[in-house]
């Protein structure tokens, strides 16, 4: 589990296709405290790191990650938005991630607004009714409040801190984003059946 705050922007130095994906990542985080088997959200999906050095460590991305992500469009150089898992009794800053990527939104537009800068994205039609104004939402790992909703289109405002502090800063229009829709959004949707209608939780016998 993750709060979508970035704790290092990170690089990609070697990249072994395959069915699997050896990717290796260049980082400023302390990787003498990470343990093999750790899991760190690489721009938004959690991965397994299976080899490490000083100051770089390696995951394997597997197919069905590659499908459904970016990663399978990284090549050395490209840079990632990197944050450890959470601990217990770690602060939560953002909201609740889980490092599964829903799908792939597109930057539509991207304009300055004051010091902050406002981005217009499209979501895949199956994931806009899962995106709600006020609500949160990650890309690529970073956990943002969604501005307002149009059908597909959603809107959200990056501050300084975070345009200077993750890949955003040089980010433009028509990039692609891992998109990881929220996980209240995620669950209430269980709750609806097929005919669109609420379904009834089960009484607490015991509720005064």
């Amino acid at each position: 589990m993750f709060t979508g705050i970035i704790m290092d922007v990170g690089r990609v130095r070697a990249v072994k296709p395959g069915g699997d994906a050896r990717i290796e990542i260049e980082t400023g985080l302390d990787m003498g405290s990470i343990a093999l088997g750790a899991s760190i959200a690489c721009s938004g999906p959690c991965l397994t790191v299976v080899e490490k050095g000083p100051d770089w460590f390696a995951v394997t991305a597997s197919a069905e990650t590659l499908s459904r992500t970016t990663l399978g469009e990284w090549k050395p150089g490209t840079r990632v938005n990197l944050e450890r898992a959470l601990r217990l009794g770690d602060e939560l800053g953002g909201h609740l991630v889980t490092g599964h990527v829903d799908g792939i939104a597109t930057l539509l537009e991207e304009r300055p607004e004051g010091d902050s800068r406002r981005w217009v994205l499209e979501a895949p039609s199956e994931l806009a009714q899962f995106i709600a104004s006020k609500g949160s939402i990650a890309l690529d790992g970073v956990s943002l409040t969604v501005n307002e909703v149009e059908e597909s289109r959603f809107g959200v405002n990056l501050i300084p801190h975070t345009l200077t502090h993750t890949t955003f800063g040089v980010t433009r229009a028509g990039a692609r984003l891992n998109l990881e829709i929220d996980l209240l959004a995620r669950y209430l949707q269980r709750l609806v059946d097929s005919r669109g209608r609420a379904v009834e939780l089960p009484r607490n016998r015991f509720a005064a």
